[in-house]
C-alpha cells in the first residue's frame, strides 16, 4: 500500500503575476522518496521569471528528512538535507550513465516538470539519490542559497578546471558574484574583481579580493595583469571587447549571464589569444555535494543573506526588492511554521516507535 502526504502551504505563481498562498496537493511517497519538511528557501532571480506561471515557486529548498519511502537506504529520518534546480532524472541514458544528470533530456528541473511542489511550501517529495546531506558546520539558512547560487558558481569553476596557480577575475559583486570570489579566494588564487564603481570595493575586498578595478575610472582597463579565466556574474552581458583586453592567452571565460541577447565576443581576438568561452549549467550531483562540503570545510566563505518569513507578505516583499535589485546579496525565506530542532526532534521520535 503507497503512502501519501499533503504538502501543506505552498506559494504559488499566477497569470496576474502575483504569488498567492493556496493549500498543497496529496503527494504520493514512492519506494526509494523522502519527504524533506522545507524550513528555508532561498529566493533566486529565476523564480521571479516564473511569476506568471502557475506552480509552486522556489528552487533553493533545505530542511528535516520527516518520513522515508520503503526501500530508502542512504538517507534517515532526521537528516538536513538541500536538493539542487534538478531534482530527477531517468538514470538510464548516455548522460546519466556520465554522471551528467543535468543533462538528461527527461529530467525534472524546476519550471519545466512537476509544477505542483517546490520549496516556497511545507513539504517536497523527491527522490533520496538526488538529495545532499547539509554539513553540520553550515545553518540551514546559509545552506539555502547553496542549492542553486552556491552550486551553480561553484560548478562553472569546477568544470573550468581552476586551479591556485591561476589569476581569476570576476565581472559583478551580486547575488552569484559575491559566491564565486569566496570560493576563488578559499581555492588561493589571485581574485580579482572588476566592478562599475568602488561603492563594493570594500565588500569585495572582505570576501577575498587581492585586487579591485573600477571600471568607470579605468575604462580602458590599463595596466592590469591578465587573468586566465574571467567569471561573468552580471545581470547582462558585459562588453567583451573590452575584457578581452585583460585576458592571458589560452584563456577561459565563463559566462553565467541569463540574458536573451546573444553573447557578442570579438573574433580576432578570440582566435589570436585562443580563448574558450564555456557555457556552464547549475552543478551536476556529483559536483553539487563537493560544494557542500567545500563551503562546510571553509568557514569564511558564507553567502551574504538577509532572511525573511516565508509568508505571503515576506515572500512579496522579497521578489518586489530582489526585482529592484535592492538585496545584498541573496534572499532567504524562513518558515514560521516549523522549525528545525522540533522537526529533528520529531523524527527522533518517529525512529523510535
Amino acid at each position: 500500500m503507497s503512502q501519501t502526504i499533503n504538502l501543506g502551504t505552498t506559494f504559488r505563481g499566477s497569470k496576474e503575476g502575483k504569488i498567492v498562498e493556496k493549500q498543497g496537493i496529496d503527494r504520493e511517497i514512492g519506494p526509494t522518496d523522502v519527504v524533506i519538511s522545507i524550513t528555508h528557501s532561498g529566493l533566486c532571480g529565476t523564480d521571479l521569471h516564473q511569476l506568471k506561471n502557475d506552480m509552486v515557486l522556489g528552487h533553493e529548498g533545505v530542511g528535516i528528512i520527516t518520513q522515508i519511502g520503503s526501500q530508502v537506504k542512504h538517507r534517515a529520518l532526521g537528516d538536513r538535507v538541500g536538493y539542487g534546480y534538478v531534482r530527477g532524472s531517468c538514470g538510464i541514458c548516455l548522460d546519466c550513465l556520465d554522471g551528467e544528470d543535468t543533462s538528461c533530456r527527461e529530467s525534472v528541473a524546476y519550471g519545466a516538470k512537476d509544477f505542483d511542489q517546490a520549496s516556497f511550501a511545507d513539504r517536497i517529495v523527491i527522490p533520496e539519490a538526488f538529495t545532499h546531506i547539509i554539513p553540520d558546520s553550515l545553518s540551514l539558512a546559509e545552506a539555502a542559497p547553496l542549492q542553486c547560487a552556491g552550486a551553480t558558481v561553484f560548478g562553472a569553476i569546477y568544470e573550468a578546471g581552476i586551479s591556485s596557480f591561476d589569476r581569476v577575475g570576476v565581472i559583478g559583486i551580486g547575488g552569484l558574484g559575491h559566491l564565486a570570489i569566496q570560493v576563488v579566494a578559499a581555492m588561493g588564487c589571485e581574485t580579482v574583481v572588476f566592478s562599475g564603481t568602488k561603492s563594493k570595493e570594500e565588500e569585495a575586498r572582505k570576501f577575498g579580493a587581492t585586487e579591485f578595478h573600477a571600471v568607470k575610472e579605468n575604462p580602458n582597463l590599463k595596466g592590469i595583469k591578465p587573468v586566465d579565466v574571467l567569471i561573468v556574474s552580471t545581470s547582462g552581458h558585459p562588453d567583451y571587447s573590452l575584457y578581452f583586453r585583460v585576458l592571458s592567452r589560452r584563456s577561459k571565460v565563463v559566462p553565467l549571464t541569463v540574458a536573451d541577447e546573444p553573447l557578442s565576443v570579438p573574433t580576432m581576438t578570440l582566435l589570436a589569444k585562443q580563448v574558450k568561452v564555456q557555457g556552464s549549467y547549475v552543478a551536476r550531483r556529483a559536483v553539487h555535494r563537493r560544494m557542500l562540503d567545500f563551503f562546510g570545510a571553509h568557514p569564511k566563505a558564507r553567502p551574504m543573506i538577509e532572511v525573511l518569513p516565508m509568508t505571503l507578505d515576506g515572500l512579496n516583499t522579497a521578489a518586489s526588492r530582489l526585482d529592484k535589485g535592492d538585496v545584498r546579496y541573496r534572499f532567504v525565506l524562513e518558515s514560521p511554521r516549523q522549525k528545525e530542532e522540533d522537526l529533528i526532534q520529531q523524527a527522533k521520535s518517529q525512529q523510535q516507535k
